[in-house]
């Protein structure tokens, strides 16, 4: 029974319809289509089945947000999702809905060395519980559990924990940001949300000059991000401000990282997924990322035997959701 694979996301949604006998990696038919041009998943679901004309049988989705009881909504999408009305609207046998984090945690055990770049080689226990940190326009993070015959992956909302500073700089970023949110959590520093926070108070504290070209282009941009990340990383010299926005940011995904590593005893590895590290793997191979990862006092011997790796592939998400169809 052919199955049809979807990354549902709040700008594009990504699909595949795998054949059980050929596997994610040779899927009959695929598309991206821009999310918020339908009015619900299943109105884009049929959109693209109406133009492939392969047979479908099961579904399942990953998206983007907490799923309870077969539902769930999606940031910055209106739409509503149940797994027993798309059943009944697409005519399918199943319908699953998957965290988005769970997802691409299901891809990680089918993950070749090409799909990925290591930080720190480690030792790999092959039956260790496995973290999987991904800084995105948020923060997701889940982890897998080796049962005896595979590992199984559950979701997490520990991108929402609370932020914890461990040395006066980042005391500073956490009462800075309290004073605008109240709670401040990890998402609010380590994702691409959390990156105009940084560099928000880099120049608050006068860390650096901002340079007038720059704070003229963020003054006309809705989202500040890609500026800050572009002024850090492809300038000639780089912005001296964006540069240490950017060093924060990856010594705080180190310090999160880390903490998720001995939540879960990550001895089978720790996978850094999302859009944002691949982008930046220069910047993660200088030293910021691993200091941190190793700074938890007695643990940090323990800490330093963790093999880190970059998910390189940008379809894991949408294979992490066929590979758990297809078990299902």
């Amino acid at each position: 029974m052919n199955l049809l694979a979807g990354d549902i996301g709040g700008t594009k949604t990504s699909l595949a319809i795998v054949d059980p006998t050929q596997g994610p990696a040779q899927p009959l038919a695929e598309a991206t289509l821009p999310s918020r041009q339908f009015t619900s998943l299943a109105a884009l679901v049929q959109a693209f089945l109406s133009e492939v004309t392969i047979p479908v049988q099961r579904a399942c989705f990953g998206v983007a947000g907490p799923v309870v009881d077969g539902r769930a909504t999606i940031t910055n999408l209106p739409w509503k999702m149940d797994e027993a009305q798309l059943q009944s609207s697409l005519k399918l046998e199943r319908v699953r809905l998957i965290n988005d984090l769970v997802a691409v945690a299901n891809a990680v055990p089918h993950l070749g060395a090409s799909d990925l770049f290591t930080l720190n080689r480690g030792r790999t226990d092959p039956t260790g519980p496995i973290a999987v940190v991904a800084p995105g326009t948020g923060l997701g993070e889940a982890y897998l559990v080796h049962n005896g015959a595979r590992y199984v992956a559950y979701p997490s909302e520990g991108g929402h924990a609370s932020f914890a500073p461990s040395n006066e700089f980042e005391m500073g970023l956490l009462r800075h940001l309290s004073q605008r949110f109240g709670h401040v959590s990890w998402e609010r520093v380590c994702s691409g949300i959390g990156i105009p926070n940084i560099y928000e108070y880099l120049k608050v504290i006068g860390f650096e000059h901002e340079p007038n070209w720059l704070a003229a282009k963020l003054a006309v941009a809705d989202d500040h991000t890609p500026i800050i990340m572009q002024a850090a990383l492809n300038e000639d010299p780089p912005c001296k401000l964006c540069r240490a926005t950017l060093n924060t940011f990856v010594a705080l995904l180190g310090a999160e990282a880390g903490n998720m590593a001995l939540k879960v005893l990550a001895t089978g590895g720790v996978y850094l997924g999302g859009g944002i590290p691949p982008r930046i793997l220069a910047s993660l191979q200088e030293g910021h990322f691993m200091d941190a990862f190793v700074h938890k006092g007695r643990m940090g011997e323990i800490l330093a035997q963790a093999p880190v790796h970059v998910i390189l592939n940008p379809q894991a998400a949408l294979f992490g959701a066929a590979y758990f169809g297809l078990d299902d």
